[in-house]
């Protein structure tokens, strides 16, 4: 388990999410940055690191939000850890199967969090379909570009040394 890049990915999804907040909050985004993150740290790293960054990562957003401490770091952990688990036992390796995952746990963590509320506030207020599936959809988009861009950025990164290298040579002659 990396926990320094646990951390670094909850901190850079907890910082996203609150420069988003402003979008997020009037209902125009239905958007969960740490979620992403969560997925993506049990995808990468494995089930303890899944439950690491959900546990970190949900009970931070409980924190900064204001609302029951503890039932989006109980729901994270939760995700977390199956995303892992998940992630092992079918070693998800390809673009489509990981957005699967996160369009999985995305569904999974409203269903818990729907749950949760409404047994902690002894009412339910219904299943607000609509926001769950722009929900989903937006973070399956997130995840895309998240799991895209760490796999590109290396050989990004090699093209551009490879470039300079050439040019460096060239000039040499």
């Amino acid at each position: 388990m990396k926990a320094g890049s646990v951390l670094l990915t909850v901190a850079i999804a907890l910082f996203l999410q609150s420069i988003l907040a402003r979008y997020a909050v009037g209902g125009r985004w239905p958007i969960d940055l740490v979620l992403v993150a969560v997925v993506y740290a049990a995808a990468y790293w494995g089930a303890a690191s899944g439950l690491l960054a959900g546990t970190l990562g949900g009970l931070a957003q409980d924190a900064l939000s204001g609302g029951v401490l503890g039932v989006n770091g109980l729901t994270k952990t939760i995700v977390g850890f199956a995303a892992g688990l998940i992630g092992a036992q079918f070693i998800i390796a390809k673009s489509g199967p990981r957005i699967l995952l996160v369009v999985g746990a995305t569904l999974v963590h409203r269903g818990l969090m729907l749950g949760l509320v409404g047994l902690i506030d002894q009412r339910w207020s219904g299943i607000p379909w609509t926001a769950i599936l722009e929900e989903t959809a937006l973070n399956a988009i997130c995840g895309f570009v998240a799991f895209h861009m760490t796999e590109g950025l290396p050989g990004a990164l090699e093209q551009r040394r490879q470039g300079r290298r050439a040019r460096l040579s060239r000039r040499r002659w």
